[in-house]
């Protein structure tokens, strides 16, 4: 009698276990679907992940003696030139001979018609309208906004006399 009982009780088990692997397979493919979705979800680009395109430009001479340019002397000013860039380029006067030159092409959704990047009328930092993100002219960093990305740097040379912005990219 004991075989019987012993064998009826497996057979209990192995018909839960049967119940269990047939509940337990929607509830897998279930997660297993929202796994993967979740992946491709995250592998979809985010509009604000576009890269500002790339742009070739001669080098941008200015001589800081001309009265259109004389303002960059100063420390702290800054100047918006719309003939090179993407979308055109503001200097900054880090310090006398020190200059920062930014695209303004905004880095938050680049690829946006109203993507460009202004002075700021208090002129202590620049601004998307377009997205509402802030920048700050010594690092081009984002300080508020929806822009996670720096905008684009140029380099920059200055001989004494002239400021030269070339279209090479400062990482």
């Amino acid at each position: 009698m004991g075989g019987k009982v012993e064998k009826g009780f497996m057979s209990i088990l192995s018909m839960d276990r049967n119940w269990a692997g047939r509940l337990l397979s929607p509830i897998a493919a279930i997660a297993m679907l929202l796994f993967v979705l979740s992946i491709l979800a995250s592998c979809t680009p985010d509009p604000g992940d576009d890269p500002i395109p790339p742009v070739s430009f001669p080098d941008k001479v200015l001589n800081l003696n001309l009265p259109d340019n004389i303002v960059l002397r100063s420390k702290g000013s800054s100047r918006a030139y719309n003939d090179i860039g993407v979308r055109g380029v503001i200097v900054y006067c880090v310090d006398v001979g020190i200059y920062h030159a930014y695209e303004r092409n905004c880095s938050y959704q680049p690829n946006e018609a109203c993507a460009t990047v202004n002075i700021d009328v208090s002129t202590l930092f620049m601004t998307d309208p377009c997205c509402s993100s802030t920048f700050d002219f010594n690092t081009g960093m984002p300080s508020g906004g929806v822009a996670w990305n720096p905008l684009r740097q140029y380099r920059t040379i200055f001989n004494g006399t002239d400021l030269i912005i070339t279209d090479e990219v400062v990482e």
